[in-house]
């Protein structure tokens, strides 16, 4: 019964899906358009709305749900609050009807501080900011949202530091999600693949002090998958939309606070289980790693955009864009595997999973600088 959670993903997609044929046309005429360049790829002029129709994919589901909730915990004038028995639900699914309505409070503040960095994306959009304040907002917006208690544990009394762990890790995969952002379907089909690894994480690790399914990070993690894939059918090569930074930033800031929401290690699971979010990130953060060492080598400032992307390299050994975006939608999935199986391995076994996927990654960078060389 777990397992129909990954169903989740089914609404979002529909929603996002039809909210692009909506989107599109009002993001041209605000003005919400992203013109070719040098370091660009497309040659005529695209909107870039994707975001609105990705953040309508994810809220409009939860709304629904919240609504469902409020009718089934009605009260009955004559006899009082009515069991959920009662009202006709499948026990199973009545046992986790309590649970999932006792994280309201949370669930809207999220997707507040998540509409927020949306806003901020989207002005972004509009009219280029300046980094530092662009920076300086997305650093505020994670301080507020660590501050409500999502934050790393690392297993370390010491909360200033994981309080600026957690801050910099928030920071860090919204920006790593921005600079993936550079062909089409890339972003969006690496955070798709990124999104359902870390459900299926979630289902089949258990809460250390439940012992059950953590269905409410499996299910928000699936909403925003199917999100995702509604807007990739619009978004794949040749786009006829863009995310924008707007989408960019949503989409990073929900995977990176959705790991700080699950519980990955503690209890019955072994501690090295935290890298899991590490093995299913490692794409995005080798990419952002590598562009700032080449611009910071070449003596270029680290925030000025270019062609020297993970997806931009593979384009110059003589991959297509096409070739190039499914060579990291595979890379991304390779590494993110070994995230199903830190929960079940001893120290040794998790060694393993983690040098394989260091070893991925240095085979990539040797045949990069090998193929650059030529």
């Amino acid at each position: 019964m777990k397992w129909l959670v990954l169903f989740a993903a089914v609404p979002s997609c529909l929603i996002t899906s039809v909210a692009v044929w909506l989107v599109r046309p009002l993001a041209r005429r605000w003005g919400l358009v992203d013109h070719p360049s040098a370091r660009k790829n497309h040659r005529g002029p695209i909107p870039l709305g994707g975001g609105l129709a990705i953040w309508l994919g994810i809220l409009i589901p939860f709304v629904a749900m919240f609504l469902m909730l409020s009718a089934v915990f009605r009260t009955d004038p004559a006899t009082g609050p009515l069991e959920l028995e009662e009202i006709g639900l499948h026990p199973y699914i009545a046992q986790y009807i309590p649970g999932l309505a006792a994280q309201q409070g949370k669930l809207w503040i999220l997707l507040a501080a998540a509409t927020a960095m949306l806003v901020v994306g989207l002005w972004d959009d509009w009219r280029p900011l300046k980094w530092g304040f662009r920076l300086g907002f997305q650093t505020l917006i994670a301080c507020l949202v660590v501050w409500q208690g999502w934050r790393m544990s690392l297993f370390i009394d010491a909360p200033a530091i994981t309080f600026c762990l957690s801050v910099i890790w928030i920071v860090g995969i919204v920006n790593a999600f921005n600079m993936l952002d550079n062909m089409d379907g890339l972003s969006a089909g690496v955070a798709c693949i990124a999104s359902t690894l870390l459900a299926i994480v979630m289902l089949i690790a258990p809460d250390p002090q439940t012992h059950a399914p953590q269905l409410f990070v499996a299910g928000f993690l699936m909403v925003l998958a199917g999100a995702l894939a509604g807007f990739l059918w619009h978004n794949r090569l040749p786009a006829s939309i863009f995310m924008g930074d707007a989408g960019s930033y949503l989409i990073g800031f929900l995977i990176a606070t959705s790991t700080l929401m699950a519980t990955f290690a503690g209890g019955n699971l072994p501690r090295h289980a935290i890298l899991a979010p590490l093995c299913v990130l490692a794409v995005p953060i080798y990419d952002t790693l590598t562009v700032l060492g080449i611009r910071f080598r070449e003596g270029r400032s680290p925030v000025v955009g270019d062609r020297s992307h993970f997806s931009h390299r593979l384009v110059e050994l003589g991959l297509s864009p096409k070739q190039a975006v499914w060579t990291i939608y595979l890379l991304t999935a390779a590494c993110g595997l070994g995230a199903l199986l830190l929960h079940q391995v001893r120290g040794f076994g998790a060694w393993i999973v983690l040098l394989m996927i260091v070893c991925i990654l240095i085979v990539i960078a040797i045949l990069e600088t090998i193929g650059r060389r030529h």
